[in-house]
């Protein structure tokens, strides 16, 4: 695979090679997983992340198991599976790909006629199939996000939301990177997204990558830059959206109120698999994560022992603060997205 981050995740028979995401950007370093344990290990650790690149690693995590099976019919091999999609379940409770991607899986397999060879196939099958439809569907939101952008705009981005958090591609990155490659003269502002740095420490390194201008700033001067006129336009990714709001990293929420006080479009880049229509705000799971990523920095402690601490994971945005949503198929208002949750929700 190398350092490729068009394609972040490959499958080769029986494992899984990725990018081990808490290296960078000092080190590039690959992991090559061969069970699901290791892949929901990757998962909990945040060696991957990002909501659409986790529907296909969980994917690959129930392939890995079908792969490595001994099972000699179908009804061991879907017990193998259905305790292997329970183990992913529990890694991370608030992207919905994740549980986007073993449902449809398992649906495949169960409807598998045959015997545990046909099921192994069909699993891997639709494994690979989900990866290879993300890359396609980041691109078509990229075509799609590209005519939102003007040319000399000052583009606003919170997290990561590129190839890193992705199959290949990314969904705003994408559309960052659509925006560019049609030659729009644009510029880029990162927050680095504590507590875990998403944005300094990934989004940075894959639009330096790309030549693209971007400069890092700290989550909390966000404010002072779009009081200064310094941002155009926000383009975030997504983790879930409901029906009413948008959940993504904490801090969007913040970053959507500031831009509607400042007259700042806010928009919202994701697939289809992260759609939640039967769900409302407060349906949603918000992660809570170990305090120990809020008190210190990095390996170094900056608050007093036996301090508390709060360290939810994501924020959930209403969407009266959503300019627009970016999908593979559209760019679809706030009301629009309503309509469409009324009809297939």
């Amino acid at each position: 695979m190398g350092i490729n981050l068009t394609r972040t995740i490959e499958w080769k028979a029986g494992s899984v090679t990725t990018i081990d995401q808490t290296k960078l950007p000092n080190r590039t370093s690959l992991l090559k997983i061969e069970s699901c344990d290791g892949i929901a290990k990757a998962i909990r650790t945040m060696q991957v992340r990002g909501a659409p690149l986790l529907g296909a690693v969980a994917a690959y995590g129930l392939a890995l198991t079908a792969f490595h099976s001994k099972a000699k019919d179908k009804d061991q091999i879907m017990r193998e599976l259905a305790a292997s999609a329970e183990i992913l379940k529990r890694t991370r409770p608030t992207a919905v790909n994740l549980f986007w991607a073993l449902k449809r899986v398992m649906k495949k397999a169960e409807e598998t006629r045959g015997d545990a060879v046909d099921v192994v196939k069909a699993v891997v099958d639709e494994s690979q199939m989900i990866a290879t439809e993300d890359v396609e569907a980041n691109q078509k939101i990229g075509k799609h996000g590209t005519n939102i952008v003007d040319d000399g705009d000052n583009l606003l981005t919170h997290c990561n939301a590129g190839s890193l958090a992705t199959v290949g591609y990314g969904t705003a990155l994408g559309v960052i990177r659509a925006a560019w490659s049609d030659g729009k003269s644009i510029k880029v502002i990162a927050t680095e997204t504590r507590p875990l740095l998403q944005g300094a420490r990934l989004t940075t390194y894959e639009l330096l990558r790309e030549r693209i201008p971007v400069t890092l700033i700290t989550d909390n001067m966000v404010g002072y830059i779009m009081s200064k006129g310094l941002v155009d336009k926000v383009i975030v990714g997504a983790d879930r959206i409901v029906k009413d709001a948008v959940v993504n990293k904490i801090g969007t929420y913040t970053i959507a109120v500031l831009a509607k006080e400042h007259k700042v479009p806010f928009y919202v880049a994701a697939p289809k698999s992260t759609f939640d229509m039967n769900r409302l705000a407060e349906d949603v799971i918000v992660e809570e994560r170990n305090i120990e990523e809020v008190v210190k920095f990095g390996d170094m402690r900056i608050a007093p022992k036996k301090i508390s601490a709060l360290n939810p994971a994501f924020d959930i945005t209403p969407m009266k603060y959503i300019t627009a949503i970016i999908y593979e198929e559209d760019v679809i208002s706030p009301e629009e997205f309503q309509k469409l949750s009324a009809i297939n929700g």
